[in-house]
């Protein structure tokens, strides 16, 4: 089925499947590389998107387990300047897609020159900052990623150090996520897979884009591999406690009630009726995700 998809002379996909910690199913397919021909192995590193959300979230849990901030924190704790237009926006809005701020890759302008330029964390919230809202803060959920670049400075103010290095020093690198990192376009990084787009004339190679703007919704690299580590430390409480772990993955309700089949970091979803825990990622030349059945 999947080489189906994903040809030996076509931009390639790394696929693992895992059970009770054990990997029963890793292969590569396609190319790594199509300028080079280089074929696609399974310690390939991809950009990740947005499943850079998961790691957001649960960073902010470890700072709530070290009291460093709460989840009903209105975010003018961290960010008294934010104009907030007299609603209470709080860490768990930000968190759950609830918190009524625009999102701010429907903005303009946000085009191809816009998205070549560096920012950093303050720039980044402040150049989208003054825009409406477009509902009371828990109303609807409306997936958002500048939700989650505000909680990557709120991490920032609360933990000390820049959101890169908190995610390295306090996670990747604890757990021996040796291939997980911030994203960069100088750095050499081994066994990095090229993007792709679809272009006129077959694929193109993707557009550039600064990854200090996707920053803590979606610049995160990693491997498959590293991805078990990341859901066995989840589960094995390396991180943070259980029922901590159990507020990331409960579903939340909008102020009417309704669910919104969302936690923080996670969409809660089913396969053929078995409950599902994912994140699926896009950002310029990858499309990731990442399933976890429990009851599997």
């Amino acid at each position: 089925m999947l080489e189906a998809q994903f040809p030996s002379n076509e931009p390639g996909a790394v696929a693992l499947v895992a059970k009770d910690g054990k990997i029963i199913y890793q292969k590569a397919m396609g190319l790594a590389n199509l300028e080079l021909s280089v074929p696609m192995t399974t310690d390939m590193v991809f950009r990740i998107g947005s499943i850079t959300k998961q790691v957001t979230a649960v960073a902010i849990l470890m700072l709530m387990e070290q009291g460093k901030l709460n989840l009903n924190d209105p975010i003018t704790r961290f960010l008294p300047y934010y104009p907030t237009h007299g609603y209470n926006i709080t860490i768990h809005h930000l968190l759950t897609h609830t918190s009524g701020i625009t999102n701010s890759t429907s903005l303009k302008p946000w085009d191809a020159h816009v998205r070549k330029k560096d920012f950093t964390s303050e720039e980044l919230i402040s150049y989208y900052k003054n825009e409406p809202m477009y509902s009371v803060p828990g109303e609807l959920y409306r997936y958002n990623n500048f939700g989650y670049h505000i909680l990557g400075y709120i991490i920032e103010l609360a933990s000390g150090m820049p959101y890169e290095q908190f995610v390295n020093t306090q996670i990747f690198e604890p757990l021996g996520m040796s291939q997980s990192r911030y994203g960069s376009h100088e750095r050499l990084i081994k066994n990095r897979a090229s993007g792709y787009t679809h272009g006129a004339n077959g694929f193109e190679n993707s557009e550039y884009i600064s990854m200090t703007q996707p920053y803590a919704a979606g610049s995160l690299m990693s491997t498959t591999g590293d991805q078990l580590i990341w859901l066995d430390a989840l589960l094995s409480n390396k991180l943070i406690k259980a029922e901590t772990l159990k507020l990331a993955w409960s579903n939340y309700e909008n102020n009417g009630g309704a669910k919104i089949d969302y936690g923080y970091g996670w969409f809660l979803n089913e396969v053929n009726g078995s409950p599902t825990f994912e994140q699926a990622g896009g950002i310029q030349g990858f499309l990731t995700n990442g399933i976890y059945l429990p009851e599997e």
